[in-house]
């Protein structure tokens, strides 16, 4: 299975991008026809952050498209890409002073750490920290597809943790899914939507352990398989006040900055992604 697995990986990457999506999209509704706990969790999600239900049910194909888009994007060639507010990256650039990006479920996140790395990455590489996948096989395709010229990764570790920690300090950037539930003991409770989410507590211990620049982006995929355009913004997560010392209040600030870059595109934000879960407990 696995062997075959990898084969169509390899043969999608080949695709050129409008069929992907198209296949994509068909794949969201084939999830969403299949699966009433999909459907629930995505319309619960969408009523809780004040969107219709027509804005839920635009993410459904966009959902199918960030599946059928890895193989292009972890083994084929690349990919389109435009930039909306790069003069915030060359300013902290600049400044010689590490920069945390941080990125919700929103959009196309593979593809923002690659169009920096492929701009940016000469200057300054980054490192992006990712959940290893069980399966020793789909780690192996994902650490070799991850990985590139300017653009590291690291394990949800405490090495991985140390070499973000060490990145920072050496000026360069840093990526995280700050919206994604961490396991138990790792994060505080915090409002999301106007409802308590399990919320990492790591971005703001990266920042107060380096000093560094915080940036928020996101990667819109443009209709029709045109590509990508990745948005950056200065970090406002309290009207420009910086980050809170006080874990719970970060928690809160990151919280809604991350709402201020769904509320830019809301179809392309994962629905579906169980964020009021209960966290797991804590592995070694």
């Amino acid at each position: 299975m696995a062997v075959l697995i990898r084969f169509l990986f390899r043969f999608a990457s080949l695709l050129p991008l409008p069929v992907l999506h198209a296949l994509g999209w068909c794949l969201g509704w084939l999830s969403f026809a299949l699966s009433s706990r999909y459907r629930r969790r995505l319309f619960a999600h969408a009523q809780q952050a004040g969107f219709s239900r027509g804005v839920a049910l635009a993410s459904v194909g966009e959902s199918g498209k960030l599946v059928a888009e890895l193989p292009r994007l972890w083994l084929g060639r690349s990919v389109p890409v435009a930039w909306e507010g790069a003069e915030h990256i060359e300013a902290a650039l600049a400044e010689r002073r590490g920069v945390l990006f941080l990125t919700p479920h929103l959009g196309c996140f593979e593809v923002a750490a690659q169009a920096y790395a492929q701009r940016f990455g000469d200057r300054q590489p980054t490192t992006v920290l990712f959940r290893p996948a069980r399966k020793a096989w789909l780690r192996e395709l994902m650490a070799g597809a991850r990985e590139r010229p300017g653009l590291f990764t690291a394990p949800t570790t405490l090495a991985g943790v140390k070499q973000l920690i060490k990145a920072l300090k050496a000026g360069q950037a840093v990526g995280l899914l700050p919206d994604q539930v961490p396991p138990a003991g790792q994060g505080v409770w915090a409002p999301f939507f106007g409802r308590d989410a399990y919320t990492m507590t790591l971005s703001a211990r990266l920042v107060h352990a380096s000093q560094a620049r915080i940036l928020i982006a996101w990667c819109e995929r443009l209709s029709g398989g045109r590509g990508y355009r990745v948005h950056v913004r200065p970090f406002e997560g309290s009207g420009g006040v910086a980050l809170s010392e006080d874990a719970g209040e970060a928690a809160a600030q990151i919280n809604r900055a991350m709402e201020m870059l769904v509320r830019e595109c809301p179809q392309q934000y994962l629905w579906s992604y169980d964020r009021y879960k209960a966290p797991a407990p804590a592995t070694r």
